[in-house]
């Protein structure tokens, strides 16, 4: 997934509101949007590396997006709007080794009334549902974690992607670690642990959990790299 032009660097101030963010680009203060509705845990130092997308649209009135944070030593994908476009790209490029040659990828679509899954792919006559969730939270080194706060619409999609295997569906869950040099992925269950029991219950009921980590720069974020699924 390519960004449309380079990404402008300037330094966070704050986060506030949950959809503001004040950035400082050269001698300039610039408001930018904040596409990311959750905690951002561990990201929002005074003074982290943010890359903003500009805007030339004269009906927008936030002209930047926050796109990218610098946190710990590694670049950030905070732009949650991405995560879909990203595992699109994956699919239609074969960068997920367990997901690859589909004969149809759709985006978006209805398993019943109250739940559409991010993509239904077929392969050989095989429908196969797959969730997509943003991963932005490490508290060591090398370890991606999700979530980052408690998400009952993360609980959701998980009992209704059993309910979708119930019904002969194969699922998938994709936690996308947008997240530079991350080598494993856990739950953090100290932050949500309904969501950790709901991902007990998925995994022995047949849902296949994956963790990809992607590649970051000013220009572009791709699937880069297959990570180890830690359980706890």
């Amino acid at each position: 997934m390519e960004f449309t032009k380079s990404l402008i660097k300037g330094k966070l101030i704050k986060r506030y509101k949950r959809f503001f963010v004040d950035v400082k680009l050269d001698n300039q203060v610039v408001t930018a949007h904040c596409p990311n509705t959750g905690s951002m845990k561990g990201l929002l130092d005074e003074g982290n590396e943010a890359y903003l997308l500009k805007n030339d649209d004269p009906k927008r009135k936030l002209k930047y997006t926050l796109q990218i944070l610098k946190a710990k030593g590694n670049l950030v994908g905070v732009n949650t709007h991405l995560a879909n476009k990203i595992v699109h790209n994956g699919l239609k490029e074969n960068l997920i080794s367990e997901l690859k040659n589909n004969e149809i990828i759709k985006p978006e679509v209805f398993f019943n009334k109250e739940t559409r899954f991010d993509f239904l792919t077929e392969k050989n006559n095989k429908k196969i549902f797959i969730e997509v969730k943003n991963v932005t939270l490490f508290r060591d080194k090398k370890t991606a974690e999700f979530p980052d706060a408690i998400t009952s619409r993360g609980s959701k999609h998980l009992l209704t992607l059993i309910d979708a295997i119930k019904k002969g569906y194969k699922t998938y869950l994709i936690f996308l670690v947008q997240i530079q040099n991350m080598e494993n992925f856990k739950i953090a269950k100290d932050i949500d642990p309904e969501y950790y029991n709901n991902y007990q219950l998925a995994k022995k009921a047949g849902l296949n959990f994956l963790a990809y980590r992607c590649k970051i720069s000013s220009k572009k974020i791709l699937i880069e790299k297959k990570l180890r699924i830690i359980n706890e």
